[in-house]
């Protein structure tokens, strides 16, 4: 009889002592917002284009070598060359920090590396519409690695 009463006082106990934690974290205010921190800028057209090309360059990373998503990974690689051709027409934040001498010869050379990126991009999709997805992961690390190259010279640091 003694453990009757007592197993079902324990459960209406655990729910009236989460009822009361669930109140008071209800009542309790949000945190405010840390007035002395500036708001994050408008991100610039550049920018959102990169920021597609990065979410599906880690999503087709991770794909790759499987033929069995090969229509995904032909959407990514779609992905990836329309805002690739997107952000070649731009002019990254970078230029604005050069002289105006050195500006023309550095959106030259960000065209010209944009082109070879589109190229590799293209590469990688004949290898997969071939059927060749070894090679076409192959390429996508030669890829990987020429973005990384071009981002050390054509981006500007976030933190001087």
């Amino acid at each position: 009889m003694k453990y009757r009463s007592l197993a079902s006082i324990l459960p209406l106990a655990l729910f009236l002592g989460a009822a009361v934690v669930h109140a008071q974290d209800a009542a309790a205010p949000a945190a405010p917002a840390d007035a002395s921190a500036a708001p994050k800028p408008e991100k610039t057209p550049l920018a959102k284009d990169m920021d597609k090309i990065n979410r599906s360059f880690r999503a087709l990373r991770k794909q790759i070598s499987d033929a069995s998503q090969n229509d995904s990974t032909l959407q990514l690689l779609a992905t990836i060359h329309d805002s690739a051709t997107a952000a070649s027409k731009e002019t990254p934040a970078k230029a604005a920090d050069l002289p105006d001498a050195d500006q023309a010869k550095f959106n030259s050379d960000y065209q010209s590396k944009m082109q070879e990126f589109i190229t590799a991009v293209d590469k990688v999709t004949a290898d997969i519409k071939g059927g060749d997805n070894a090679t076409a992961a192959t390429d996508l690390k030669a890829l990987g690695t020429l973005e990384h190259d071009d981002h050390k010279e054509f981006r500007k640091p976030e933190k001087e």
